[in-house]
């Protein structure tokens, strides 16, 4: 059975990416929502991105954390929850640790 917060944590994911790939521009980036996870509060919700190419992840976050609070108003609207969790963004560095790994493990 799911619970409350695992339920919302999913719309986040779902909702956001979306939102995010209509209203953002990233001219030659690709950026993905990898994972979404929700304090026990639901007061924040820290937001998981994948930038490819990775140097220009900085940029990129600095770009999605300044609008937040506009994805936040959209998120709202989308989906009603009380509260709305806060946006926070943060860089994901598990498919780039993942893929050296892989590159270290298939040289040998």
């Amino acid at each position: 059975m799911f619970q409350r917060k695992d339920r919302v944590t999913s719309v986040i994911h779902a909702e956001l990416a979306k939102i995010i790939l209509k209203e953002t521009e990233f001219p030659g980036v690709l950026v993905t929502v990898t994972s979404v996870e929700i304090d026990k509060k639901m007061d924040r919700a820290l937001i998981g991105i994948t930038v490819h190419p990775s140097q220009k992840s900085k940029s990129a976050l600095e770009n999605l954390g300044k609008r937040a609070g506009y994805f936040q108003h959209l998120l709202l609207k989308k989906i009603n929850i009380k509260p709305m969790p806060r946006i926070i963004f943060k860089h994901d560095k598990g498919p780039e640790n993942a893929a050296q790994i892989e590159k270290l493990l298939g040289g040998e």
